[in-house]
């Protein structure tokens, strides 16, 4: 290590106030110069550990609208998607009654946890709105419990505005007997146009 000499501003050696610094200079600025390249990066690194990445936009009408705590977006810490988007996650299919339909329906859509994974939820409270404006709240963790569909799709037939769509939360309740307790019949969110996570 190289041994720096320092005088004061009288001259004298030792410490006070006029510091010139005598040697090798040059080492002295590319140490200072380093300190600093390396301050800036990882000012850098954790700058960009909080910004969000990017999602594509999508090319139609935007459907669903995702807020809040996520870490992929597309628009202004806004995930928006198109129903052509939705319809790339993996599809899934949910064989189920309802309380508001006769007998057994089929539906296809996509699990409501893929669309967490991929806007990179990190919440633990979902609010799902409808188009309506009704509101409700849930819990993260019913995502990972059960296998919750967002559903486009209707016996074969695209789900409409008109009849509950283009989008519908459907669960598992012939499945799961706890699931067809009331409390959970409030949570089939139809005509579901934004999801915001906090």
């Amino acid at each position: 290590m190289q041994k720096l000499r320092y005088k004061t501003a009288r001259g004298g050696r030792g410490a006070g106030t006029g510091v010139s610094l005598e040697g090798e200079r040059g080492g002295l600025q590319r140490f200072f110069f380093s300190v600093l390249a390396t301050m800036s990066l990882c000012f850098s690194v954790v700058a960009q550990e909080h910004e969000t990445a990017r999602l594509p936009l999508p090319q139609g009408q935007s459907t669903l609208e995702v807020h809040g705590k996520i870490t992929n977006a597309n628009a202004d810490g806004v995930a928006h998607f198109d129903i052509a988007t939705l319809k790339a996650l993996p599809r899934a299919r949910l064989e189920t009654t309802t309380a508001v339909t006769d007998g057994v329906r089929r539906f296809d859509g996509f699990l409501m946890r893929d669309l967490l994974a991929l806007v990179g939820a990190k919440g633990s409270t979902i609010s799902a709105t409808a188009l309506n404006d009704y509101v409700i709240d849930f819990t993260a963790d019913e995502f990972d419990r059960f296998d919750v569909l967002v559903a486009y799709e209707m016996d074969g037939q695209p789900l409409l505005a008109s009849d509950k769509g283009p989008l519908w939360i459907v669960y598992p309740r012939d499945q799961h007997p706890e699931l067809q307790d009331i409390r959970y019949d409030y949570r089939w969110v139809w005509q579901l146009r934004r999801l915001d996570i906090r």
